[in-house]
C-alpha cells in the first residue's frame, strides 16, 4: 500500500505545486478586484466538481461495487457494468450541465449572495457558464480514473490531472504577455477551463481502461440506481472540505476581495491535503474494501493503522508550517502585479486559522474509507452535512466580527466538527482497529511535528518583510529543509519511524 500511496502523492504533488503556479500567475492578473472575485467563485464550483468527482470522490463508490461484480460474476459482467456506470454517468451530466447553465443566475445567488445587485454576479454567471463543458467531460474521465485504481494501476490516474493545470498556465502566460483587459482574461480562462478537461478524457480515452467499460451505454435499471443511491452521498462527503469552503464564499461574498483571500489561502491548505487526502481515497479504499471483504481482523487493522500514521505524520507538521510560516510563503508565492500587501497580510490570516483545520480534514479522509468498505456513504454524507452548518452559522457571527479571518476560524470548526462525528459513529458501529504499533507511534509523531514547528517559530521573524524577492525565497527554502530535516531525524531518534522499514515496505509493495 505505501509504494501506491507514494505514486499517488508525488502525481498529487506535482498537480498542487503546478496548481501554485496557476494561482500566483492568477492573481498577477487578475488581483482580488470585482473581476477577480467574479472569476474565483465561478471556479470554486468548478473545484468542487472536481473533488465531487474526481481525486478519489467517486473510488469511495465504483471500486467496491466494481470488485464485487467482478469477483462474483467475472472479468465480462464487470466491463458491462463500468460500460453502464461510464454511459450513465456521461449522459446524466449532459443533461445537468445544460439545466445548471439554465439557472446559473440563481445558483450564482446561492452561492455567493453579496455579489446581488452588483457587476460582480453578471461577470460570475458569464464565467461559470464558460466552464460548463469541463462539468461533462469530468464524469467520464472519473470513471476511467476508477477502473485503473480498481486495478491497482496509480501512476497514470496521479498524473492526468496535470494536463489542467498546464493547459490553464499556458493561458495565463499568454495573456499576461498580451496585457488584455480583466474581463476578457477572465472569460478567456473560463473558457480553457472547460479545454482542459476535454485534454484529460482524450489521454484516459486512449487507455485500456476504455476497454474495461464495454459496451458503453446508459442505463437507470435497477442496479444502476442501486449503485447510484451509494455512490451520491459518499461523492458528496469526499467533497467535504469544498463544502466548507463553498460555506465560506457564501458569507464571504459580501466583503470586497475577502472571496479571493479565502481562495488563495485554501490554495495552500489544499497541498498537504491533496497529498494525503487524495492518495488516502485512492489507495485506501481498494485495501480496505478487499481486507473487509476477506473478513481478516489483523488485515482491516493494518490498513488502517497505517493509514492514520502517514494521515498524522504528514498532516500534523504542515498544519505547524503553514500556520507559524504562514505570511512570508503568501508574500513569496501570491504578491506580484495586482496583488498588493495588504491582499498578503488579509491572505496570510486567513491561512493562520484554516491550517487549524486540516488535521481534521485528514483524518475525515483516513476515516471515511472504514466506512466506503462497508458500503456506508451515508455517515460520512451525514457527517459532512453537519460540518457545513457548523461553518455557516459561525461564519456568519465570526464573519461580522473578524472579516475573512473569522470566516476562516469557522472553516476550520466545521472540519473538525464532521472529524468528531464520523469518530464516534464508527467507534460506536464497528471500532477503528488500531494496533498497538500505532499506539505507539502517534505520541512520538506528534511530539516531532511539535519540536519542527518550535523551530519554524523561533526562526521566523529572521528576514525583514522589505527584503528582495530572492533573498526571502532562499531564506523561506532553507527554513522548510531545516524544518523537515529536524523533523525526520527526531521521527528516527524517538522510534516513530525507520528508513530501513520505509525501504522494506517499498520493496514488499513492489
Amino acid at each position: 500500500m505505501i509504494r501506491s500511496f507514494l505514486t499517488v502523492s508525488t502525481g498529487t504533488l506535482a498537480s498542487r505545486l503546478l496548481g501554485f503556479a496557476r494561482d500566483s500567475l492568477i492573481a498577477a492578473l487578475l488581483g482580488t478586484g470585482a473581476v477577480a472575485d467574479a472569476f474565483l467563485a465561478a471556479f470554486q464550483l468548478v473545484n468542487v466538481v472536481r473533488r465531487l468527482l474526481s481525486e478519489g470522490a467517486l473510488n469511495a463508490a465504483l471500486i467496491p461495487a466494481w470488485l464485487r461484480v467482478r469477483d462474483r460474476d467475472g472479468a465480462e459482467a464487470a466491463s458491462a457494468f463500468a460500460g453502464r456506470v461510464l454511459g450513465t454517468v456521461s449522459a446524466t451530466l449532459i443533461v445537468i450541465s445544460s439545466g445548471i447553465a439554465v439557472l446559473m443566475p440563481l445558483i450564482i445567488m446561492i452561492i455567493a449572495p453579496g455579489f446581488v445587485g452588483s457587476s460582480t454576479l453578471d461577470l460570475a454567471v458569464q464565467n461559470a457558464r464558460l466552464m460548463l463543458p469541463y462539468l461533462a467531460f469530468a464524469g467520464p474521465v472519473t470513471v476511467l480514473m476508477g477502473l485503473l485504481n480498481a486495478q491497482g494501476r496509480f501512476a497514470l490516474t496521479a498524473f492526468s490531472p496535470l494536463l489542467f493545470n498546464i493547459a490553464l498556465i499556458a493561458a495565463i502566460g499568454a495573456l499576461l504577455l498580451w496585457r488584455t483587459d480583466a474581463a476578457l482574461a477572465a472569460w478567456t480562462l473560463a473558457a480553457t477551463v472547460g479545454v482542459a478537461g476535454l485534454l484529460q478524457l482524450v489521454m484516459l480515452g486512449s487507455q485500456r481502461s476504455a476497454r474495461l467499460a464495454t459496451p458503453l451505454r446508459a442505463s437507470f435499471d435497477k442496479e444502476m440506481r442501486g449503485f447510484f443511491a451509494k455512490a451520491i452521498p459518499g461523492m458528496i462527503a469526499s467533497s467535504g472540505p469544498q463544502w466548507l469552503m463553498v460555506a465560506g464564499a457564501i458569507i464571504a461574498s459580501a466583503t470586497p476581495s475577502a472571496v479571493s483571500w479565502l481562495y488563495f489561502a485554501n490554495r495552500l491548505i489544499e497541498l498537504p491535503l491533496g497529498i494525503v487526502g487524495v492518495a488516502m481515497g485512492t489507495v485506501l479504499v481498494p485495501e480496505l474494501t478487499r481486507a473487509v471483504g476477506s473478513g481478516d481482523p489483523e488485515a482491516v487493522a493494518h490498513a488502517e493503522s497505517r493509514a492514520l500514521e502517514l494521515a498524522i505524520g504528514l498532516a500534523l507538521p504542515a498544519t505547524l508550517g503553514l500556520a507559524v510560516l504562514a505570511e512570508p510563503i503568501v508574500r513569496l508565492l501570491f504578491e506580484h502585479g495586482a496583488f498588493g500587501a495588504e491582499d498578503s497580510a488579509a491572505t496570510a490570516h486567513a491561512l493562520m486559522w484554516l491550517a487549524l483545520g486540516l488535521p481534521a480534514h485528514v483524518l475525515i479522509k483516513a476515516l471515511s474509507p472504514a466506512f466506503y468498505a462497508r458500503s456506508d456513504t451515508m455517515t460520512p454524507l451525514l457527517a459532512t452535512a453537519k460540518g457545513f452548518v457548523v461553518a455557516v452559522v459561525l461564519a456568519v457571527l465570526l464573519g461580522h466580527v473578524f472579516g475573512a479571518s473569522g470566516i476562516a476560524a469557522s472553516i476550520a470548526a466545521g472540519a473538525w466538527s464532521s472529524a468528531a462525528s464520523l469518530l464516534r459513529k464508527g467507534t460506536s458501529e464497528f471500532g477503528f482497529s488500531i494496533d498497538a504499533t500505532a499506539r505507539a507511534r502517534l505520541p512520538r509523531i506528534v511530539l516531532a511535528a511539535a519540536a519542527m514547528g518550535a523551530l519554524l517559530w523561533l526562526t521566523a521573524g529572521l528576514v525583514p518583510a522589505e527584503a528582495h524577492g530572492f533573498i526571502r525565497f532562499i531564506v523561506l527554502g532553507l527554513q522548510i529543509t531545516a524544518g523537515i530535516a529536524v523533523y525526520g531525524m527526531l521521527l528516527q531518534v524517538l522510534g516513530a519511524a525507520s528508513w530501513r522499514e520505509a525501504v522494506a515496505a517499498l520493496k514488499r509493495s513492489a
